[in-house]
């Protein structure tokens, strides 16, 4: 085959394949050009999951007839004033996505140009344009485009199906409105409004509108700056989490983005408190100088590069880290809105006004017992395993318990965690606080203590090595055994020997104790390999070590059926509020739940 230069409309086609993979993607091409021409309120209509017509209408700046010839040729912006590709002020700047969509389908564009008065219409049918003619339109710009890839029937055949596009398109809005909550936002699909959002000062609001009252109330506010880079936004509790990645929501300078590095940096941060399975839910900005960042390093522009990855993600997983830290007990054990309306619409008037305390093996004890009864016995030892001595102090059978002292009492009611009042069913604390009541699951609670404690530990004496009696030898590409051995020293620390053994080989010398016996050397090496090439950072080695800490936390807390007495549980109480991140267990689950009068005398219709 002899090289030849393709035809227009075949070049204009296979830019649409890069470009306009779905509806979706037309959606978001032509909103962030209303953005970009100052939109105060950006309307979008579709038909079909926008396989049959998707029309948007803004009130921005508008064009000339000149302008709106030029927008449907391909590299023809009003976006890059000179030739510097370093210093990108717009949402678009490559002059492709008019161009792109008129390749594969029907275009008309009605604008008004704010500077002359002037109202100008053009048509495009399969990259072939009409002459521009006047026409009556009103303030900004209206595009119509029909029968999307009838052009390309092939690339038709591939759409999903009209739920799942429409889908696809309410959530790409959805991330733009975020990102601009000063703009008003509509959607209707199929003659029916799905999202009508109007103009808010603050993100918070915005967010609050798009992702409704459940993420406000399990979220935390974040606010951190390092050098030229500030991040702001929102970032889940570790209960609230979700199966996928899909839930966390990105923006580099306003613009949306899917980034690798950014999501591993989310990751990073949740891997104490999240199984690798979960992800939280998180709304995070960042904003830093257009040359520090390169946002043309995709065709869709969903993924950036940044001059300088190791401040950003510092930045980032020390913000959220330290949000997380601060979060804690406080915040982790709230009940939503949502939650409220359920248990109130549960039925509570068909249960009987009196019940038993003992039934089965529910088992609850009041307070007051311990005050009246001589003697408190517990069936079994606290902490069975003998050898690690992880227990709620005091850990000794208590046999004399002291008369009830209304100041003590007061005293531990005053306690963020309140005074133990209850068991339930062998695994439920009942506290009493001074504005509510306080419900904690005891063997998570006490798990996530011992989990801190052995992390505390391994930061005082550092991680156990276990040395090979001979060393493994493992053989990989040149490029990538160098890759590794850069971070020698990371490993290391973390109880992982590996010195070069030749070209393209490395000898692992020593692993952590913890891992002895239970690890494959070569996968391990090629999984911290995919670790650094994903997320610039060794993070799997921790992460399997902090996994098997947490399985010898679960095995050595307070089992679930385990009866504690008075003292015991607020030992245990006062220990929640003393620990990092006592409000969550280790897979993310609550450790406890809180409740105020307010809201229980609204379950029981007094209020």
């Amino acid at each position: 085959m002899r090289i030849r230069y393709l035809p227009e409309t075949l070049i204009n086609q296979i830019a649409a394949g890069e470009v306009v993979e779905r509806p979706a993607a037309v959606v978001k091409e032509l909103v962030e050009n209303a953005l970009d021409a100052g939109a105060s309120a950006i309307d979008v209509d579709i038909t079909e999951g926008g396989k049959a017509k998707i029309v948007i209408n803004d009130n921005g700046c508008g064009m000339s007839d000149n302008e709106v010839e030029a927008a449907l040729d391909r590299h023809a912006t009003s976006k890059l004033p000179d030739d510097d590709l370093l210093h990108i002020k717009h949402l678009g700047f490559r002059g492709e996505a008019l161009a792109s969509i008129a390749a594969v389908a029907k275009i008309n564009i009605k604008t008004h140009d704010a500077s002359s008065g002037e109202s100008w219409e053009i048509f495009c049918e399969g990259g072939e344009k009409a002459k521009v003619k006047p026409c009556a339109h009103p303030k900004g710009t209206r595009i119509e485009v029909a029968d999307l890839f009838y052009a390309t029937p092939a690339r038709l055949k591939f759409q999903k199906s009209e739920r799942a596009e429409y889908s696809a398109i309410k959530d790409a809005l959805s991330r733009l409105a975020m990102a601009y909550p000063n703009v008003a936002f509509s959607l209707t699909h199929n003659g029916s409004r799905k999202l009508n959002l109007s103009a808010v000062l603050d993100a918070q609001s915005r967010l609050s509108a798009v992702l409704g009252k459940d993420f406000g109330e399990n979220s935390m506010v974040l606010e951190a700056e390092r050098e030229s880079i500030k991040l702001s936004g929102y970032a889940g509790l570790p209960t609230y989490h979700r199966g996928t990645t899909r839930y966390q929501y990105l923006f580099v300078n306003g613009r949306v983005v899917k980034d690798r590095l950014l999501h591993g940096c989310v990751r990073a941060a949740y891997a104490d408190v999240l199984h690798r399975d979960r992800h939280p839910v998180v709304a995070l900005f960042l904003e830093l100088p257009s040359d520090e960042v390169d946002v043309n390093v995709h065709p869709a522009k969903a993924e950036v590069r940044f001059r300088n990855p190791q401040l950003v993600r510092g930045l980032i997983i020390s913000a959220l880290k330290h949000a997380i830290m601060e979060g804690g007990y406080k915040t982790a054990g709230t009940v939503g809105e949502q939650t409220l309306q359920a248990l109130h619409q549960s039925g509570l008037s068909n249960y009987a006004p009196s019940l038993p305390l003992h039934r089965g093996r529910s088992r609850a004890v009041p307070y007051a017992s311990y005050a009246t009864s001589r003697h408190v016995h517990t069936n079994q030892a606290l902490y069975e395993p003998t050898q690690i001595a992880y227990d709620i102090d005091p850990t000794a059978r208590v046999e004399e318990v002291p008369a009830y002292d209304p100041q003590h009492e007061e005293a531990l009611q005053n306690h963020p965690l309140g005074a133990a009042r209850a068991q339930l069913h062998e695994n439920y604390i009942i506290a009493q606080t001074p504005d509510g009541l306080v419900i904690v699951d005891q063997h998570a609670a006490h798990e996530r203590l011992v989990y801190e404690r052995f992390k505390s530990q391994m930061e005082k004496t550092g991680i156990e090595k276990q040395g090979l009696l001979t060393p493994d030898i493992i053989e990989m590409e040149e490029n990538d055994a160098e890759q590794l051995l850069e971070h020698a020293e990371a490993f290391a620390k973390l109880g992982l020997d590996i010195e070069p053994f030749g070209v393209g080989t490395i000898a692992i010398q020593s692993v952590p104790a913890l891992l002895a016996g239970r690890l494959n050397t070569k996968e391990l090496l090629y999984n911290l390999l995919d670790d650094l090439k994903e997320y610039d950072k060794a993070t799997l080695l921790e992460e399997k070590i902090n996994h098997i800490l947490s399985t010898m936390a679960c095995h050595g807390s307070v089992r679930s059926g385990r009866r504690l007495n008075a003292e015991e549980m607020n030992a245990l109480l006062r220990q929640m509020e003393e620990t990092p991140l006592s409000g969550q267990c280790n897979h993310g689950r609550p450790t406890y739940i809180r409740l105020s009068l307010k809201e229980i005398e609204r379950l029981f219709s007094r209020r």
